[in-house]
Parts: C-alpha cells; structure tokens; sequence
C-alpha cells in the first residue's frame, strides 16, 4: 500500500514551479466526463484531454494521455505501447495507489504520485501537436494548461519517460 498521501494539487503546483514550469489553472465544478467539461473549451485553448489507465495480463500498468475526442482501440493498443496483451482497465484502487487520483479525475499529473514507477506514460502523438495541453490538477474540479514541450519535462522529472506515440485511430 501506499506509505503517504497522494500528493495535492498544492503539491503539484509547487513542484511545477520548482521545475520554472509555467502553468494556469481554472476551478470549476467537478467534471467527470468528457461531454461535461466541453462547455470550458472556450475559456481554455489547447489540446484537452481523456486519460486511460490501463493493464495488461502481466499486471503492467499504463496511462494513456490522448486528445478529448480521439479514439483508442483496446483490441490493439497493446501492440503499439508494448504491453505484454490486450489490456483492459485498471482498478480504481491501483489507480488510487499509483497515480493518488479516483477515476473522474485521472491526468498525466498523476505522475507525481508514481514515485515507484509502477506505471508507464504514453502521451498520443497527435495531443502533442497542440502548444498546450489541459490537464485536471490531481482533483478533477480544475484544468491547468501547461506546454506540451513542459509536460514532457514534468514526465521526466517525475522519474517517467514519457512515450510519445501514435495510440490512437
């Protein structure tokens, strides 16, 4: 089990400025769904995003960070993250231990959390196109905006090496 806390998004925003990473955050209700957060597009620009936390049969675990409204095929996104089978999604209670975050609320920050490296991140190709990404900061009643080229530098200094792939169709 987890020996602390998950991190806040207190945390997250201090370590982001340890790192001189520039980011902006807006509150708003709680959203858990994509359909639901549609309605701050206009408010933040850039690329938003859907996260999948998923596994394999050999209990390796992956988020998958992809633009709002792409698809991914869980039939075959295992052959592109090199997962060891098809995967399906994780348990909320992994999700809790790994990335400290409930489902409705998970985000590439949750990285933060990961201090085991339990957890593999694969950023989609096409959601890195965008200058900056939106992300729920660890709760899922706000949106930060960081760059996408800031969000690779988060990744690594989580200790993650964030895979920059083609998941989805």
């Amino acid at each position: 089990m987890r020996e602390s806390q998950p991190k806040t998004a207190e945390d997250l925003f201090n370590f982001l400025d340890g790192l001189g990473i520039e980011y902006k955050t807006k509150n708003h209700a709680p959203v858990f769904t994509v359909a639901e957060s549609v309605a701050l597009r206009d408010e933040m620009p850039g690329g938003h995003t859907k996260n999948l936390f998923v596994k394999d049969k050999k209990d390796n675990y992956f988020l998958l960070t992809v633009e709002e409204h792409a698809t991914v095929d869980l039939k075959t996104v295992h052959q592109v993250i090199g997962a060891a089978s098809k995967v399906s999604f994780g348990k909320p209670e992994k999700l809790m231990e790994y990335l400290g975050v409930i489902p409705g609320a998970v985000t590439a920050f949750g990285a933060i959390n990961d201090t085991g490296g339990n957890v593999k991140v694969i950023l989609d190709e096409a959601l890195m196109t965008f200058d900056i990404v939106n992300c729920h900061p660890l709760s899922n009643d706000a949106t930060t905006s960081i760059a996408s080229k800031d969000l690779l530098r988060f990744m690594e200094a989580t200790g993650h090496e964030p895979l920059v792939l083609k998941v989805t169709a």
